[in-house]
C-alpha cells in the first residue's frame, strides 16, 4: 500500500513538472517573442561554427540599425534567392544617406557572403545568446506526427482523465478538509 502511495505521489509530481515545463515553453517560445523583446531563431546550417551549430537556438534582440558594428552577429533576411533569415557576422558597414548596408560572413566560411545587404527599417536583430541543441526540440515539435498527437491525442487523453476522475469509485475518494472523519486503524 505504501508503494502504491509513493508511486501515485511520484506520478503527480511528474505530471506537475511536465505541466510547468509546457507552460514555460508556451510563454518563452510562444507568447513573449510576440512582445518584440526577443525572438528565438533555430540554426539550420553550420556556417557559424564554432559560435553556434545546426540544431542550436539563438536568441536575438532588436537594436537600432545605427548601432550595427563590425564584429556583431546579426540575423537578417538575405537579399537574394528565397530571402531566408540568416545569422552571420558583420565584416563591413557602409552608411550612405539614410541607408545602412552590411557585408557578412559565416565564421566557418572561407569567403564573405556574395552580396551586400541593405538593412531596412529602424531595427536589426542582434544575436545575444546561444541555447545549444534546443532548436532540435522545435524541429521535433513541428513534425506532422507531433502535430497530430497534440491536436488529437492530447485532448482525448485529457478528456479520458477527466472522465476517470469523475467515475472513480466513492471508496477511492479520500475525505479532504477539516471536517474529514478519520477512522482509527485496527
Amino acid at each position: 500500500m505504501a508503494l502504491l502511495r509513493v508511486s501515485r505521489r511520484l506520478g503527480a509530481v511528474a505530471a506537475q513538472l511536465a505541466f510547468l515545463l509546457a507552460v514555460a515553453a508556451l510563454v518563452g517560445l510562444g507568447l513573449l517573442p510576440r512582445t518584440g523583446w526577443y525572438r528565438p531563431v533555430t540554426v539550420l546550417s553550420g556556417s557559424m561554427q564554432p559560435a553556434f551549430s545546426p540544431g542550436d537556438m539563438v536568441v536575438v534582440t532588436p537594436e537600432p540599425v545605427s548601432a550595427v558594428r563590425v564584429g556583431q552577429v546579426i540575423s537578417y533576411r538575405i537579399p537574394v534567392g528565397d530571402h531566408h533569415v540568416q545569422s552571420h557576422r558583420v565584416i563591413a558597414v557602409t552608411r550612405r544617406d539614410e541607408q545602412l548596408s552590411v557585408r557578412t560572413k559565416g565564421d566557418a566560411n572561407a569567403a564573405p557572403d556574395p552580396w551586400t545587404a541593405t538593412l531596412h527599417g529602424e531595427t536589426v536583430w542582434h544575436v545575444r545568446t546561444v541555447l545549444p541543441k534546443l532548436g532540435w526540440i522545435v524541429f521535433w515539435l513541428r513534425t506532422p506526427l507531433v502535430h497530430q498527437l497534440t491536436v488529437f491525442l492530447a485532448p482525448l487523453l485529457l478528456a479520458l482523465l477527466a472522465v476517470l476522475h469523475i467515475w472513480r469509485r466513492p471508496a477511492e475518494r479520500r475525505p479532504e478538509g477539516p471536517d474529514a472523519v478519520q477512522t482509527p486503524s485496527a
